[in-house]
Formats: structure tokens, sequence, C-alpha cells
């Protein structure tokens, strides 16, 4: 058992000065501080992550005409999401060694390519079973963007602005959703469901435009590539998985708690991500348009959950943060699956707290996952936890699917609630980071 403190009394040599976090030094000071070629590297993985959000929800926006069209039951249309998470892992862990091995922007526009190219391929399906293959192959670039944008970025951020800095990059996760919902709810108003779900995956393109320009406009950070650059472990999985000694703490330990923590908070997130948009079209009777208009409420909510919780990260502490939204988060989907049939005025103003909460708690992985890992296997590690999370938490969204049949969804997703505890146990096996400097 960790003789770690918990969340609410943490205290450790990497924490900045007082005062120093939470000084009124301005909005966008973190911005500021980034300089021109942070800045740059900032609107590539902003931009990356925002078109990886818009593709992925290709998916569950378009599942009931997918259903519908292929003849497939609650199960098989849950499986799209796992497969999609499984292999996202594989993606995940084999990016990350890139970023090491390569540098980030290389790794970058290698993922936002992989997963361009299998969006589009997927409109292209003639089966059920051939729209797995694609998927499955998307899931690949989809597994490795974040990571890769998260440390490009976080190794320009100063320690003072970091969980600010990748709270603002996780938010594009809610404008590509965004983007996502809009053109959902065109597609579907004016054409036949048979076609428009073909659209939705076509429409995935856009990445392509982005890749040029993160070739032409962006560089790894100096100091961290130089430092990762003399290492002989970069890129190394092993380094990761190396036990401790009394010389050496290793990494084992990290790597194990930061996959269990990736799994719990990824399983009740991709719960409500995947079988939302159903819930609300099959069993709340809600129209393309009505759906459309509840998720913007969800969205909203993500989009100032992600900023906000930046913003605690680095005054609250890493730990801190995931730990509160952990519990929030339960305590949301409980509430929102037990709305009373009817009270769809309350399902729409829940519908933003939920959405606050759940995206809130990532705001801090980004900065608590770079910190955790050397410079030489920053990605490797980042990769391989936060993607290693995504595909077992794929559980989750499968057995939502497979238990719907007999619950109901919104009786099946309160298991999503599960997930969000399996995160809080994590936290007692990971240190504080809040402050550390990155080379």
């Amino acid at each position: 058992m960790s003789t770690n403190p918990p969340p609410q009394a943490l205290t450790g040599d990497v924490h900045p000065k007082a005062g120093e976090i939470g000084a009124d030094d301005g909005a966008f000071a973190w911005l500021r501080a980034l300089g021109p070629r942070g800045r740059r590297a900032f609107a590539g993985a902003f931009g990356g992550y925002a078109l990886d959000s818009y593709d992925y929800f290709t998916l569950p926006l378009s599942m009931v005409a997918l259903a519908a069209y292929f003849g497939l039951d609650s199960g098989q249309t849950g499986l799209f999401t796992t497969v999609t998470l499984v292999v996202s892992a594989i993606g995940g862990a084999a990016a990350g060694v890139l970023a090491d091995r390569i540098g980030r922007v290389k790794a970058l526009m290698i993922t936002v390519a992989t997963y361009a190219v299998f969006t589009v391929a997927c409109g292209f399906a003639p089966n059920y079973e051939t729209l797995l293959v694609f998927r499955a192959l998307q899931g690949l670039g989809f597994g490795g963007e974040w990571a890769v944008g998260a440390i490009l970025v976080a190794e320009y951020a100063s320690a003072r602005h970091r969980g600010r800095t990748l709270g603002a990059i996780q938010s594009s996760w809610a404008v590509g959703w965004g983007l996502a919902v809009i053109v959902y709810t065109l597609v579907f108003q004016f054409l036949d469901d048979d076609i428009a779900w073909r659209v939705m995956f076509w429409t995935g393109a856009l990445p392509a435009l982005l890749v040029v320009w993160v070739r032409r406009q962006v560089k790894d950070a100096p100091e961290a590539k130089a430092a990762r650059e003399r290492s002989s472990e970069k890129g190394s999985l092993a380094a990761i998985f190396k036990p401790g000694t009394a010389d050496d703490p290793g990494l084992l330990r990290t790597t194990l708690f930061a996959v269990l923590l990736s799994t719990g908070v990824q399983g009740g997130y991709y719960t409500l991500a995947t079988w939302v948009p159903t819930y609300l079209k099959t069993e709340r009777d809600l129209s393309v348009v009505g759906t459309g208009g509840y998720l913007t409420f969800l969205i909203s909510g993500a989009f100032i959950g992600y900023l906000t919780g930046g913003y605690l990260t680095d005054r609250l502490g890493r730990r801190r943060n995931i730990w509160l939204f952990a519990v929030l988060s339960a305590l949301c989907i409980l509430a929102y699956a037990n709305i009373p049939s009817g009270a769809n005025t309350l399902l729409l103003v829940l519908g933003f707290p939920l959405g606050f909460c759940m995206s809130a708690i990532f705001s801090g992985f980004g900065s608590f996952l770079s910190e955790l890992y050397p410079s030489a296997v920053r990605g490797t590690g980042q990769g391989f936890t936060y993607n290693t999370g995504r595909a077992v938490g794929a559980v989750f969204p499968t057995t939502v699917g497979f238990l719907a049949d007999s619950w109901g969804v919104g009786g099946a997703l309160v298991f999503g609630a599960i997930g969000y505890g399996l995160a809080a146990i994590a936290l007692l096996g990971l240190p504080e980071t809040r402050g550390k400097e990155l080379a």
C-alpha cells in the first residue's frame, strides 16, 4: 500500500514557492510565456487534438444510422468503440516511442495523417466487418495524437503555467466535438440516413490540411530535444518498466498506477461519449435537432470544464484536481442516468455539469503524465500509460452495450461511475508533481 498522503493533504519539494501559482498575472499569461515557437507548437497540438476529436465523434453520432443500415444490435455497435480504443493503445505506445526517437513534430504529423486516412476509408465500407477493420486502424492515429501533442507543448510550457496550458490543449477536444455535432445536425437533417453516415466519415479528411502547416511551422522544444538526444534510453519501453532499487526508484510503480488512473478516467468518459447520443435518441425520443441541442449543453460544459480544470490543476495540484472531479463525475453520471421519464428539461440542465466534470478531470493529464517521466522516455511513458488505460477502459462502453438490452441504455450508463472510483484509488500510488521543471 502506498505511503503517499491522500490528495487532500499534499506536500512536496516540487511545489512552487508560496504565492507563485495563482498570482494575478493575466488570463493569457500562459500563452505569452510560450514564446513564438511555443505558440506555434500550441496551435499545431490544439488543431490536431480538435480534429482527432472530430474524427472520433463521427462514429458515436452516426451509431443509430449505422445500426439500422447494417442491422446491428447494441453489443455489435459497442464493439466499434472497443476496437477503436484497444487498437489506440498500440498506436499510442508506438507514437510515444516514435516521439522519443524521431522527435515530437514528426510523430505528430504521422498520427494526424493516420487517423484522417482511415476515418475517410470508413465512409467507403461495404459491410460491418470492413467498417470494424477501418475503425480499428483509425485508432492507430487516434491513440497517438494526444500524447505526442501534449508532450510537445508541455516541453515549451513553464512549470508555473503548465496546467493551464495543457488544459487549453484539452479544451480543443470539446471544440472538435462541437464541430462534429454541427456537421452531424446539418448532414443528417438534409440527407437520408443511409448516405449521411458515409458523408460524416468523408468529412474526416480535414486534418490533412493541418499536417502541411505543422510540417512547415512547428519545431520541437530545443532544450528537451537536446536532453533526449543525449540519453541512451530514449524511446525504451523497458525503461518505463524498470523496477526500483535502493539507489534508483525506477519507473515500474509509476507506470502501473498511471495506467490504472488512465483506465478509470477514460472508462467513465468513453461510456458517456459513446452512449449519450444513443440514449437521447432511443430512450428520450429526441429528434436529430433535439439531440444536437442537448449535446450543446453537454459540450459547452465540457469546454469550460477543460479550461477550469487547467487552472485548478495549477492552483490545487495535479492529484487534488483529479480526485475532486473523479468524485463529482461519478455523482453526475448517477444523477443523469436516473432522471425520471418526461423530465427532459432537467436532462438538458444537468448536461452542463456532467460535461464540465467529466472534462475538467482530463485537464491535469497532459501536465501530470509529462512530469512523471524524464525527457528520454517521456513520449514512451505518456503514450503507453494513457493509451493502455484507454484500451482497458474500452471494456466499459462495450459492457454498457451488452447491458443496454436488459437494463436500458440509461440504466447501463451508471457502470461508468465505477471507472471514476478506480481513478481515485490510483492516485494513492502517484506523487504530486506540480511545479516540476521539464528538460
